[in-house]
């Protein structure tokens, strides 16, 4: 009898070990529950878990997006809490949404703004700086941000910009995501307009080239530049000093990038806490 008992007790002892692992290893597995679940378009070259050790904000879990639209369904349907997004199309987002609201991240970041092209249009490269250097030291720049970002009323729909035109052969394509509104932005007509486009025409007139803008996806604006599709495509970089990021950090092989013409700040946009309830 007392062989019987204590082969049992084994059993019992061996089952209760099997779930405390069990409980061990989903307390592991569910590490991320309790962070804070934030979107952000997709980054090249980095996985997210290799975002989330260099990201100053160890409370976040980053989960990547190709595009805003999925990543707004994503915060409406409860798949991430917050997503990431630049303070300028937060305002406007925001302002077409009265349902979100914007909050500060706990850590700031900045991004550059600039233009990608391949690393052999050395000479159109050349062309955009000089052109980016010039708009910068005579306040064109300065006063296409307070025209088309700090003064900009949401409620109305940008006006067209019509790209300058020279009798000449030259023609550069280039690439328009309409995914950042009103920096990147697409009209409801189909027609680009917005910051980046009154930036465009403005380089366009200075170094006398034909642009044709194309309308391309923004997960796949670095296969549209590397296949030739288009010549230019906008990007955005983040500056080496505020954060321990890779050298090859959202940077194709093969591309390279122009001097920076606008900055902004990103923050976080949530639901509204009566929303969530």
């Amino acid at each position: 009898m007392r062989s019987f008992f204590h082969y049992a007790l084994r059993i019992t002892n061996y089952a209760l070990g099997i779930a405390l692992c069990a409980l061990l290893f989903a307390g592991c597995g569910n590490q991320d529950d309790d962070k804070i679940k934030v979107g952000t378009i997709k980054y090249l070259n980095v996985t997210e878990e290799a975002f989330d050790k260099f990201y100053p904000d160890s409370d976040s879990k980053h989960i990547f997006y190709n595009d805003l639209s999925n990543m707004t369904m994503a915060l409406q349907a409860g798949r991430i809490d917050e997503m990431s997004i630049y303070e300028s199309v937060a305002n406007y987002f925001v302002d077409h949404n009265p349902k979100f609201e914007v909050i500060e991240p706990t850590a700031e970041m900045t991004d550059l703004f600039c233009c990608a092209m391949r690393d052999k249009d050395i000479e159109l490269k050349n062309e955009f700086d000089e052109a980016i250097s010039q708009m910068t030291n005579d306040g064109t720049l300065s006063r296409l941000v307070k025209r088309y970002i700090a003064e900009v009323h949401f409620n109305e729909t940008p006006p067209v910009i019509r790209m300058p035109e020279f009798y000449n052969d030259s023609m550069v394509r280039i690439g328009v995501t309409g995914d950042l509104p009103m920096l990147d932005y697409i009209r409801p007509d189909g027609l680009p307009a917005g910051f980046n486009t009154a930036v465009l025409a403005e380089i366009s007139q200075r170094i006398e080239k034909n642009f044709v803008l194309v309308q391309v996806e923004s997960g796949e604006r670095a296969i549209a530049l590397n296949s030739g599709e288009v010549d230019v495509i906008f990007w955005a970089v983040v500056p080496y000093k505020e954060s321990l990021i890779p050298e090859d950090f959202d940077h194709p092989e093969g591309m390279t990038f122009t001097r920076p013409y606008f900055s902004d700040t990103i923050v976080h946009v949530k639901l509204k806490n009566e929303v969530t309830r």
